[in-house]
């Protein structure tokens, strides 16, 4: 049974951080602060989903197990958490930037 609520967690952990990237790439027709603004709302419900999964992986597989249970921030969906996040932070700053300094060089009829 521990093993079906991992696998569950696991999922929603990783539903989460699709919907955090979703809302940070594309959001069509909003403007860079509006996006940042709806991507660091959608970083704490996919860090509160995602430290929840953590949780759920230190549950141990069996009652006494004589290996001792991982840190939390040791465990598969709080990595991923931080990876994402890291990247998606990454690409972030890379596209506003590449936005707002490039593509008015290589675009010259704007519509703004």
């Amino acid at each position: 049974m521990v093993q079906i609520a991992k696998f569950a967690a696991l999922a929603g952990s990783i539903l989460s951080l699709i919907a955090l990237l979703g809302h940070a790439f594309f959001v069509p027709g909003s403007g860079w602060g509006d996006r940042l603004l709806d991507s660091l709302g959608m970083m704490g419900l996919a860090a509160s989903v995602c430290f929840a999964s953590g949780l759920i992986f230190e549950i141990p597989d069996r009652k006494f197990d004589p290996e001792p249970a991982p840190r939390l921030t040791r465990t598969l969906p709080v990595q991923l958490f931080f990876w994402a996040v890291g990247l998606t932070a990454v690409l972030f700053l890379l596209s506003w930037f590449l936005a707002q300094y490039f593509v008015p060089m290589i675009w010259k009829n704007q519509p703004y």
